[in-house]
């Protein structure tokens, strides 16, 4: 087992961090949150020669999921989570896109294999991800922590100086705090993490220096 790599490609109108994680020996890794863009993340996976072995999902929202169902035919892969709760989201995704006024044809509803709950383990290449569902941003976000490697993706639970909007359908400023207070915080200032837009960061300096968690 090699050391945990991560490649970032910004997709859709809202520059979200579609995340490729992956061993550096074996190069077989997964894709978090493809929401469009497909033909640009799949060239992103054969230039670098990631064997992808499946697509993970942090919540249900159109930028995060609208892509999924294209790069899971793509590649014949599974798509694991999110948590539950983000069904009736991922079942719109395409009235999003019409909302939003996006080319309806690359946008599907998405339908994962198999809904994460709290505590499962996800892996690829012996790297191992604890699932934490951390609702506030969607009901159910979820964020995949790599306790060995002390790395998280946080999706849109926490950014670099703020943390996720609450003004969506399912959001909750109340139970976004305490997701992040009593789940993420905990696991260690030295926890670097990647988010769902804009750059990452650690935890430590969340802590300290963030003002929606002061």
């Amino acid at each position: 087992m090699g050391q945990l790599q991560a490649g970032i490609i910004p997709v859709t109108p809202f520059q979200q961090n579609c995340t490729i994680l992956f061993d550096g020996d074996t190069k077989e890794g997964v894709v978090i949150d493809p929401g469009g863009d497909v033909d640009t993340i799949r060239r992103a996976i054969e230039e670098n020669g990631i064997k992808v072995v499946a697509i993970w999902i942090t919540h249900g929202h159109i930028d995060h999921a609208g892509g999924a169902m294209e790069l899971k035919d793509a590649l014949g892969v599974e798509i694991l989570g999110p948590h539950e709760a983000d069904k009736p989201l991922l079942a719109n995704l395409e009235t999003q896109a019409q909302r939003f006024g996006l080319p309806t044809g690359e946008i599907r509803n998405c339908t994962p294999d198999r809904f994460l709950t709290e505590g499962e383990t996800v892996s690829f290449g012996g790297h191992v991800f604890e699932v934490l569902h951390c609702p506030g941003h969607a009901p159910g976000h979820v964020v995949y922590f790599d306790r060995a490697a002390r790395f998280a993706h946080v999706g849109d639970v926490l950014f670099s100086g703020s943390v996720g909007r609450t003004d969506l359908p399912g959001g909750d400023h109340a139970a976004l705090i305490r997701s992040i207070k009593e789940k993420l915080l905990p696991l260690g200032d030295d926890v670097g993490f990647i988010c769902g837009h804009g750059p990452g960061g650690r935890f430590g300096d969340e802590r300290r220096g963030n003002p929606f968690l002061v």
